[in-house]
């Protein structure tokens, strides 16, 4: 069965991960948020608030699996736009039956990293591939559990650091911190 902005929302994504892939073999992706980058992520998210006028939040049964997890990997990238990324985050909880829930966490925790906060999932990693910290290591596991994430290891959990343990929290990163407030994360 084909949808109604199937093919455009999937080919969006995968323009976008195209970019990012030729970029980062560039090594350009190294420091800071590439303009390039940047752009089409603007872009992306532009079209998919068009989409999103039209026939609402792209769910599973509006647009089929892969373009509902493309229009989610489309606002999971739209990180120079706090506001579209709390309002999708809010369609997406109200949908929450119609989307996959990974979906969901992930947007979530990011939402919560560029705030400054801890994550609720473990979704979002700093170097070494360490978890962000988390709100909670004891409940963590649960709480992945419930949005089909697999469980993080025990020795996973302990290497999460604490949130004062984060260079970009604590103003050791200015250009990060300079970057969140400009777009209005902070």
């Amino acid at each position: 069965m084909a949808y109604p902005f199937e093919k455009e929302l999937i080919d969006l994504a995968e323009y976008d991960l195209a970019v990012r892939e030729r970029l980062s073999a560039e090594g350009k992706l190294a420091r800071g948020y590439h303009p390039e980058m940047e752009a089409v992520h603007k872009s992306n998210a532009q079209r998919l608030r068009e989409i999103i006028s039209e026939i609402g939040f792209p769910t599973i049964s509006k647009v089929g699996q892969k373009a509902s997890d493309a229009a989610w990997l489309i606002i999971q990238h739209s990180i120079g736009e706090p506001k579209f990324m709390k309002e999708c985050y809010r369609m997406m909880m109200e949908n929450s039956h119609d989307i996959n829930p990974k979906n969901r966490a992930y947007l979530h925790d990011r939402i919560h990293v560029f705030q400054g906060k801890p994550q609720k999932y473990g979704t979002q990693l700093i170097a070494g591939g360490i978890p962000f910290p988390v709100e909670d290591k004891e409940n963590l596991n649960r709480e992945r559990e419930e949005v089909n994430l697999l469980p993080l290891s025990e020795k996973e959990i302990n290497q999460i650091p604490d949130l004062e343990e984060i260079p970009e929290i604590d103003s050791r990163d200015q250009e990060y911190i300079s970057w969140r407030k400009k777009v209005g994360w902070m």
